[in-house]
């Protein structure tokens, strides 16, 4: 049965449905849902063009439910989930496991979030939160919930990178001590040497899109990413759920494509949106054929003045903590757990048991 997106209006006494099944239609752009959507904010990850890409492109074949706190004036709350099939699926985030991003809720207040927290405590499925950030409401609110229905476990997760953003960075090179100022400035010598340099941060129409998209790309792809088998283009299903979700972005003038060009070719490129006030950095990629210059470094210097510029307070890197950006960028980092939830259910109890045993396994190996 071929589907696309769940919506299921739940309160507190409803249980969730095995299965119900509603077109993206209803989760179009100027919906009733989509604009509740977009006043509750929240990170890109968590969005409704998010969640409807994923669905379309590379989960297409999962369910997914959004549950909705309601109040008089409207939708205090949604959280969009997803599922495989079967008698054991557990609900967990949409592309957690596909993309590896953070994602949460998005919640008006601490009692909107409760009532969330209240359905997903009536459901006989397990739930697992791979990245949800610490400072989530639905943590203390879920705690609540479960007890007498069931377990919650808490773990650390990867965190998310971050910089704070204020006027320093709007010459973001005096931000770094004078060893990092210095391969800054031999960066941009070599890059010079080889021809003449030029940044661009474009905010692409949908007309303009595709051919901005796919010159990405094809950075991305003349990058160590291909050897490692990241880049999106080695990816069918990762490359047309990014197309369709940039383009998305293009259409509502969040999406920014950020070039450093020499001789008008590309030597490094990002995908980023610029929303909620912060700079969201999804992809970036260089060729390796400019590797000497560091490209990559020169164009995040340039969108994080880019950034501070336009007043915006954080530029946040999404993606995991990794050496290279402790070491070189920032430490900073927004702190995530990975929530496990185990109903007094047989589900729960199949949940419960499958990760004792992964544990078990692991501590074998170790």
């Amino acid at each position: 049965m071929k589907h696309a997106l769940f919506d299921k209006v739940l309160w507190p006494g409803e249980r969730l449905p095995d299965e119900v099944v509603l077109g993206l239609d209803r989760f179009r752009s100027g919906g009733p849902l989509a604009q509740a959507w977009r006043r509750l904010g929240g990170s890109p990850t968590g969005s409704r063009d998010f969640v409807a890409a994923l669905a379309a492109t590379m989960q297409a074949g999962d369910h997914f439910e959004v549950l909705i706190a309601r109040r008089d004036k409207g939708i205090a709350a949604l959280l969009p989930l997803c599922r495989g099939a079967g008698f054991s699926a557990r609900w967990r985030q949409p592309g957690a496991q596909e993309v590896y991003e953070a994602c949460d809720g998005a919640y008006a207040d601490d009692a909107a979030a409760a009532q969330i927290a209240s359905l997903l405590a009536q459901d006989r499925r397990a739930v697992e939160l791979h990245r949800l950030p610490v400072a989530s409401p639905l943590i203390p609110a879920l705690k609540a919930a479960m007890r007498g229905k069931g377990l919650v476990s808490l773990r650390p997760s990867l965190a998310c990178p971050t910089i704070a953003l204020d006027e320093k960075w709007h010459r973001p090179e005096q931000a770094f001590n004078a060893g990092r100022r210095s391969d800054f400035r031999r960066a941009a010598r070599r890059a010079a040497a080889m021809g003449r340099v030029d940044y661009e941060i474009i905010a692409p129409d949908p007309g303009e899109f595709d051919a901005l998209f796919d010159e990405a790309l094809a950075v991305e792809l003349a990058s160590w990413k291909r050897a490692a088998g990241t880049a999106m283009a080695m990816d069918a299903g990762k490359e047309s759920f990014f197309r369709a979700y940039f383009r998305h972005a293009a259409q509502e003038g969040t999406l920014r494509i950020a070039f450093i060009r020499i001789d008008n070719r590309p030597a490094a490129m990002q995908l980023a949106l610029e929303s909620d006030g912060r700079f969201w950095l999804f992809k970036i990629g260089f060729d390796e054929a400019y590797a000497r210059c560091s490209p990559g470094a020169l164009l995040m210097l340039h969108t994080l003045a880019h950034a501070a510029r336009r007043g915006l307070a954080a530029y946040e890197l999404l993606g995991g903590v990794e050496p290279w950006i402790a070491q070189l960028w920032t430490q900073d980092a927004h702190p995530m757990v990975h929530l496990r939830t185990y109903p007094y259910s047989r589900q729960g109890m199949v949940a419960l048991v499958q990760d004792g045993l992964a544990w078990v396994r692991a501590r074998l190996g170790q």
